[in-house]
């Protein structure tokens, strides 16, 4: 979870009680995909994909907003939420995306639209560029390819200090920058969710290696070097694509959205009011902004 102020947390989130919707669980590879499975009808399905500091819940307001006319199925990323943990540490885009296309292939799905946050941008622009023909419409949430110094470094402060093992529910709260006490009901509830209760305490539903990962990056100031030129696969896109970039973002600089322009002129690149957290802090303009695209794979 990203340090982030409890106002962002609180604007727009909404209140009413969760949606009914199934939940699932797929094989995919080394692991076992959870996913939540709304609506239903004759439209495209839609696939969301979570970052690294998030995972399903946080998406199932915009998932039942979409969900009028068609399936639309919130994953938990392997190695998070209710998936299953990679016990060879596969947590790269390429197995990632392979459990999009496991959670296809189990629903019967030919085609799919696409809606990735974050890291799951990432994975969902693989996912594109690597099975074109089974992907009618890419979503890029507050996600392109060059990541600015400063989100950076504070996603990685934040998952990289991750203690083992909290002490309840307040302590992981309190470690984002919450007061407990002045959170909401459904806020203490996305924690209470995202925690497992365990010997000695409560541990985040996050694979630790993500944790161990960003330590090592502070520890040694190095990163692994990319494996994939991200920017060549936006570049080749020729699915009906939609960027969107929070306002107060911190790891999607204004001046890339430029060039993602640049990079594919079919994107449609659009700036909306929230944090990297759009699904919490601006929901209804996410939803608006994403509707435009599914009627254009339609």
């Amino acid at each position: 979870m990203d340090h982030r102020h409890g106002r962002d947390l609180g604007v727009g989130f909404m209140t009413t009680a969760r949606p009914a919707h199934e939940t699932r669980r797929v094989s995919s590879g080394d692991t076992d995909i959870h996913y939540r499975l709304f609506g239903g009808g004759g439209g495209l399905p839609v696939i969301i994909a979570h970052g690294l500091s998030f995972f399903s819940w946080d998406w199932i307001e915009i998932a039942e907003a979409l969900a009028s006319e068609r399936p639309v199925a919130a994953m938990d990323m392997r190695g998070f939420g209710e998936s299953g943990w990679s016990p060879y540490h596969k947590y790269a885009p390429p197995a990632a995306a392979a459990d999009i296309m496991a959670i296809m292939d189990q629903e019967g799905w030919d085609r799919a639209i696409l809606a990735g946050h974050s890291f799951g941008g990432r994975v969902c622009l693989y996912a594109t560029a690597t099975w074109p023909d089974r992907v009618a419409a890419l979503a890029l949430i507050d996600f392109a390819p060059d990541l600015a110094p400063l989100g950076r470094k504070r996603v990685a402060q934040s998952i990289g200090g991750q203690p083992d093992l909290f002490d309840g529910v307040e302590a992981a709260m309190r470690y984002d920058g919450l007061d407990p006490a002045q959170a909401g009901a459904d806020l203490r509830k996305r924690y209470e969710m995202f925690l497992q209760p365990v010997d000695g305490g409560y541990r985040l539903k996050r694979d630790l290696y993500h944790r161990d990962k960003f330590k090592a990056v502070l520890e040694t100031g190095q990163r692994a070097p990319e494996k994939t030129d991200f920017w060549a696969l936006l570049s080749n896109l020729t699915q009906p694509l939609t960027v969107i970039r929070a306002a107060e973002s911190d790891l999607f600089a204004p001046e890339t959205m430029d060039k993602v322009r640049q990079a594919n002129s079919r994107a449609e690149v659009l700036e909306i009011a929230g944090t990297h957290d759009l699904a919490r802090t601006n929901p209804e303009g996410l939803v608006d902004a994403l509707r435009p695209l599914i009627a254009r794979a339609e």
